[in-house]
């Protein structure tokens, strides 16, 4: 199962609304996504080429909470610019073999895309109206916190008892869970309470990534019974 768990950092209430400071942040943010985005669509595309194994559940979660500690103790210095590259990277990674297994279904090559499209959809309609709307959406942090987590622990129980019916709905749940953590982070990073690009960046990628793979299984599981 792909890593579906991402820290929350709670959003003190700001008054103001975007200044020269939380533009900065914003502009970082934005410019570092989209790198690291592209990073992982070519680490992706480099495992579904080569056919590179998926490194499995524990690797995959061992891998990515140890790189998330070391950005996260990192943030603040040019290490923890590279430590989200190399994040990003082995999510790229993990993810090559699951669209490779899209791919090989009748219809995969719609389904992928149509995945992606979604989740570009998704992203740019929730950024843009976090970005102008004058709500404070910090009351989201911890139901989205609680959510994340128990979603996650759902998910892998559905895993090792083998229920693909849960499985399905969990993804379905963090389809709103990613979508709602998109909302929070990049209000928060309008509003100042988010004043690292580094942490913002890791946190909305890992929502994008969440939201494209939970998008993925269901139009698969769809695609599958047509």
């Amino acid at each position: 199962m792909n890593d579906r768990f991402n820290t929350l950092r709670a959003a003190p209430s700001v008054s103001t609304v975007t200044d020269s400071s939380a533009r900065r942040v914003l502009r970082n943010t934005y410019m570092l996504l989209s790198l690291c985005l592209a990073f992982s669509a070519v680490t992706a595309g480099a495992a579904a080429t080569l056919a590179l194994p998926h490194p499995g559940l524990i690797i995959t979660l061992v891998g990515y909470f140890g790189l998330l500690f070391l950005v996260t103790k990192y943030r603040d210095s040019g290490a923890g610019v590279a430590l989200v590259f190399a994040l990003t990277g082995f999510m790229g990674y993990t993810l090559g073999p699951i669209i490779s297994h899209y791919l090989k279904m009748p219809n995969g090559s719609q389904i992928v895309m149509t995945a992606l499209g979604g989740t570009a959809a998704i992203f740019m309609g929730l950024s843009a109206y976090a970005l102008t709307t004058k709500r404070d959406l910090s009351f989201l942090g911890g139901f989205l916190t609680v959510g994340v987590l128990l979603a996650f622990l759902t998910g892998l129980a559905a895993i090792f008892l083998q229920i693909p019916a849960l499985s399905l709905t969990v993804s379905a749940v963090f389809v709103l869970l990613m979508s709602g953590l998109i909302l929070f982070e990049t209000n928060n990073i309008v509003r100042g309470g988010e004043t690292n690009y580094v942490m913002a960046t890791v946190s909305l990628f890992v929502s994008i990534f969440n939201l494209f793979t939970s998008l993925l299984q269901l139009l698969g599981f769809v695609g599958s019974n047509d």
